[in-house]
């Protein structure tokens, strides 16, 4: 292992949550192992992160120093528009430019172990051998919005590991699975001819997530389509038409294809959207915006342990009690149950 990269990391999907990362841990030692691109040290930061190890604060507090290099780059669409395709497209291309890079795939939760049923990692063996890449399946587990809840924490162990791009592809979401836009930098929507995207186009939420459209598979009949319903559903107005914002362009690719295949504009344009971040404020509002969310997540997680300590206690059973007499109601029971918190 040179120490000058970040091995594919291909073990098995990750346990439910509390399984692991109980033995003792050196967390400062992992952390500096990571940054100097041992792929087993970055995989077990993430593992930590994922079964919400008791050291995961520690982990968290020695990471903070050494994040926010990385660009965030958000794959999400519908199942079946060739995310993983491209996924692994646009790591060949980051690669042939120099770029350190790391990828974070949320694939569906197996109902039995929890873990990831897809695997995306079997789909991105095209650079099993490159040690400047980094390829982690992240099972959902029931997390709505097209993530795992441990995504973000697994974002900024990427970040620190040296990664210059990070790619988050989503479990295949719809409407209103839409989380990806909050966590990414640059967002890019996937749509396919063929598949009801004529619709699909016609969605609020999918076109107010979107930085840059990709209209993928282009080869197929309907592809010209499919970019004349996004550009009619954009001339409708909305938040892309305000003075100064950011219009997304349209982007036609083949992702499988090695070469000709569109990905070379792609990621033309995800540059012109990072330097338009960078000049009118958006990116640090974005960022900012992001840490907020992250916080309020953990403090409300908080609250909800501490919540679900009081159940059956007599503080709590004498509340609901009053609720059910007729003598309180439930906002000012839960009212009196947060003040006790």
């Amino acid at each position: 292992m040179t120490s000058d990269g970040i091995a594919v990391q291909t073990g098995a999907p990750a346990t439910p949550r509390g399984r692991r990362g109980r033995r003792s841990v050196d967390v400062p030692a992992l952390v500096e192992r990571a940054r100097d691109g041992d792929a087993r040290s970055v995989a077990r930061l993430i593992s930590l992160v994922e079964d919400a190890s008791p050291a995961l604060r520690e982990v968290a507090a020695a990471l903070a120093p050494h994040t926010g290099g990385a660009q965030v780059l958000g794959l999400t669409g519908s199942p079946g528009v060739g995310k993983s395709t491209t996924t692994t497209a646009l790591v060949r291309a980051l690669r042939q430019a120099g770029k350190r890079v790391g990828v974070l795939a949320v694939d569906p939760s197996s109902p039995f172990s929890g873990g990831a049923l897809l695997g995306d990692r079997v789909r991105m063996q095209d650079h099993a051998g490159d040690d400047a890449v980094f390829i982690r399946s992240m099972a959902s587990r029931g997390h709505l919005g097209g993530l795992s809840w441990a995504t973000p924490q697994a974002l900024r162990v990427l970040d620190a590991a040296g990664c210059d791009v990070v790619l988050v592809e989503t479990v295949g979401v719809g409407q209103s699975e839409l989380e990806i836009a909050s966590l990414a930098d640059t967002t890019l929507v996937l749509v396919a001819p063929g598949m009801g995207d004529g619709i699909q186009a016609a969605k609020a939420g999918i076109l107010e997530v979107a930085d840059v459209f990709v209209v993928n598979k282009a080869d197929r009949d309907g592809a010209q389509q499919a970019v004349r319903d996004l550009r009619y559903m954009q001339s409708l107005g909305g938040r892309y038409s305000e003075p100064g914002g950011w219009r997304p362009p349209i982007v036609k690719t083949v992702a499988s294809r090695e070469s000709e295949n569109g990905i070379d504009e792609v990621l033309v344009r995800v540059e012109e959207h990072r330097v338009w971040l960078e000049s009118s404020g958006e990116g640090h509002r974005r960022r900012a915006e992001r840490a907020a969310r992250e916080i309020e997540a953990i403090a409300l997680a908080a609250l909800r342990e501490r919540i679900g300590d009081l159940r059956g206690t007599t503080a709590l059973g004498a509340l609901a009690e009053q609720v059910v007499a007729g003598e309180s109601d439930p906002y000012r029971a839960a009212d009196e149950l947060v003040a006790q918190l």
